[in-house]
């Protein structure tokens, strides 16, 4: 009989462990826990919404398809997708795709796809090709940005007028007022020649501005555009955000942020954190992709 207790009393122990363990937990900009249906509710209300993301976090992913499918069903399927994973020039590759005119090999075989596509967007992709949704390729293609990483800005301008259709139209605005840039000045540290700093950048610049092209040019009013991107292409209201802001102040504009903690409650950090619209804590532990 004691034994029994003993292992009734364990089996409890073991279930309250158990149910302590948190995967992930949303926060509003005050510090207040958001579940998630109250999350999907306030962003249909929003025309672009940026789902922050650390591109090797499993947890990450499969809450940005959870999201975007219960954002799908809340907004009566007035959704478009895009993502900085695409560049511009693949664009007709991924509506092949999309359109059910390319298999899967094959359109992995015409696009530049990231390493980690099959595990952590391609179901994005799919969910897009299955409600027949549009999905943006916004990015600048890569060689362009590492052109102006290595040549400047101005070199952009000798391109041709069908490679400049893949960029944002020149010339593009690049300053340090655009929060996030002068972290990355900074990271480069005081010893760092100048125009490579600024060079280093205007890379950047070349991708936030692009993305954000993409995602004006493409919206359409009624329906929310959610875009996938790096954490750090729109955290602390920079980087894409900042250009749309400049060219349409008017646009209603949500951030979700990524911040990983080592407190198995996941609260808000106490240090180096500055939230957005919407802040997801998830474990510094949690299942990385690669």
């Amino acid at each position: 009989m004691k034994n029994i207790f003993i292992a009734i009393l364990l089996a409890g122990f073991c279930s309250l462990k158990a149910q302590d363990v948190k995967a992930y937990q949303f926060y509003d900009k005050k510090g207040k826990e958001v579940k998630t249906e109250k999350l999907v509710k306030e962003l249909a209300d929003y025309d672009v919404v940026f789902f922050g993301e650390n591109h090797n976090s499993s947890i990450n992913h499969w809450l940005q398809l959870k999201i975007t499918e219960a954002l799908f069903a809340k907004k009566n399927g007035q959704l478009i997708l895009g993502a900085e994973m695409f560049e511009r020039d693949n664009q007709a590759q991924l509506n092949q795709y999309l359109n059910g005119k390319f298999d899967a090999k094959t359109f992995k075989d015409s696009a530049r796809l990231w390493n980690n596509y099959a595990t952590d967007y391609k179901p994005l992709v799919d969910f897009a090709k299955n409600k027949k949704l549009n999905f943006i390729a916004t990015n600048i293609p890569r060689k362009y940005a590492s052109q102006t990483a290595k040549e400047g800005l101005e070199s952009l301008n000798k391109l041709s007028e069908k490679e400049k259709t893949y960029i944002a139209q020149l010339p593009i605005k690049v300053t340090l007022d655009t929060p996030g840039y002068p972290e990355m000045k900074a990271m480069m540290g005081d010893h760092a020649e100048g125009t490579k700093v600024m060079n280093f950048i205007s890379a950047q610049a070349t991708k936030d501005a692009t993305m954000a092209e993409s995602i004006l040019k493409n919206f359409q009013a009624g329906k929310t555009f959610i875009h996938y991107n790096g954490n750090y292409h729109s955290k602390e209201f920079g980087g894409i955000y900042w250009y749309i802001k400049q060219k349409n102040p008017n646009l209603k504009m949500a951030v979700i942020s990524v911040f990983e903690s080592e407190d198995p409650e996941l609260k808000v950090p106490a240090k180096d954190y500055i939230p957005t619209d919407f802040n997801l804590i998830i474990p510094a532990d949690m299942t990385k992709t690669f």
